[in-house]
């Protein structure tokens, strides 16, 4: 991946334990929508295989490591901490999903006392020094929600937010024959609510963290967005099904002539232009 062209590869949710994940079928295409519905519920072969890889993976670029739950788990900051724990001598950063909306109750761990338990629980497993530590947030939030993770993330010094994660939401002009299926919607459906929120999480922290846009980036139009709205890096994934990894140069070169029109030398002081 990192030799496509992306400047950093985040790889998971991982779990504690190994899990099959939700019945198949559980990813859907929606191609008239350009757009991805899955409901994959966090499958993967667990902690200790992917330390396995990791510790035979020659070091290079930037790799970050997503974080979750085991679906059976009830004390969840405990699956987070372990994971989180486990896999930071191989992190350039962590991050812990608590926004998918494929594992039952999940997303209710960015209620405030859940998230400031859950931040507490993993930075004592980390100890110091340790990679970065970002959370991962869904695009369904109310404004309640956001007012009250950005207090939380900038009162428990979180390194930063990835914003967001699938929504749950079914616009009304959905056209695909799977539109109606369960789980996360992704792709260009989701570009406007996702960078809504991102707008309003970085008018909330002050431009004080970092924030990684994801929703909807299919361009470097799209990708300038965001980064105008407030991310200082970007995400994609749901593009790659559609333009194939080409897309990735395509978007380099434009977001470069976009900086160049408006008048920035580097990429940094575009970040949160649109609030300036």
């Amino acid at each position: 991946m990192l030799a496509l062209g992306f400047g950093f590869v985040e790889g998971g949710s991982v779990t504690p334990r190994p899990q099959a994940g939700n019945p198949r079928p559980r990813l859907f295409r929606l191609p008239q929508d350009a757009a991805v519905i899955n409901r994959m519920g966090f499958n993967n072969r667990g902690v200790a295989a992917v330390v396995e890889r990791l510790a035979d993976r020659k070091r290079r670029g930037i790799l970050g490591i997503n974080v979750g739950k085991n679906k059976e788990t009830e004390d969840a900051a405990a699956d987070y901490a372990l994971g989180a724990a486990v896999l930071a001598p191989y992190a350039d950063y962590l991050v812990c999903n608590v926004s998918s909306p494929n594992t039952p109750g999940l997303r209710a761990l960015q209620e405030r006392e859940r998230l400031i338990a859950l931040v507490g629980r993993v930075r004592a497993a980390l100890g110091t020094p340790h990679p970065p530590l970002l959370l991962k947030i869904a695009p369904d939030l109310t404004p309640d929600d956001m007012r009250d993770i950005a207090e939380v993330a900038v009162a428990q010094a979180i390194d930063g937010l990835i914003i967001a994660n699938t929504t749950i939401a079914r616009p009304p002009d959905l056209k695909s024959r799977y539109k109606s299926e369960a789980g996360g919607l992704s792709g260009r459906p989701l570009f406007v609510p996702s960078t809504t929120v991102l707008r309003e999480m970085y008018r909330l922290t002050g431009g004080r963290l970092p924030l990684i846009g994801v929703g909807g980036i299919a361009s470097g139009g799209n990708a300038y967005a965001k980064i105008r709205a407030g991310a200082s890096l970007v995400q994609l994934y749901t593009a790659l099904v559609y333009q194939g990894p080409g897309l990735i140069a395509e978007i380099c070169r434009d977001l470069a002539a976009r900086l160049r029109a408006d008048g920035f030398t580097v990429l940094r002081q575009a970040v949160g232009a649109d609030h300036r």
